[in-house]
């Protein structure tokens, strides 16, 4: 077995969010085993910036897709999406 083989992905959950806007972030894709990988494949092909956090994955997979994430977990996404922000403005810049 090679050793560089990712662990399988077992849960996917995909958010849009717009900067500045009032509209809270919401679910745009989630899936499980193959489906959660090719999700991930798609955020790497268009350089999206991916974050594992599987229980906030799993919290998320109960939102139905097109809503918006519920209000006990603003807190956990927001950091999410400040780690994005951070992790777009280093590739940015180097």
């Amino acid at each position: 077995m090679s050793e560089d083989r990712k662990p399988p992905v077992t849960l996917a959950v995909a958010l849009q969010y717009e900067r500045g806007s009032r509209e809270a972030p919401r679910v745009t894709a989630k899936g499980r085993g193959l489906l959660a990988e090719r999700i991930i494949a798609l955020a790497e092909e268009h350089d999206v910036v991916i974050d594992a956090n599987p229980a906030l994955a799993e919290a998320l997979g109960g939102v139905e897709i097109d809503n918006t994430i519920p209000i006990e977990l603003f807190e956990a996404v927001s950091e999410v999406i400040g780690f994005v922000l951070r992790a777009r403005r280093r590739t940015c810049q180097g």
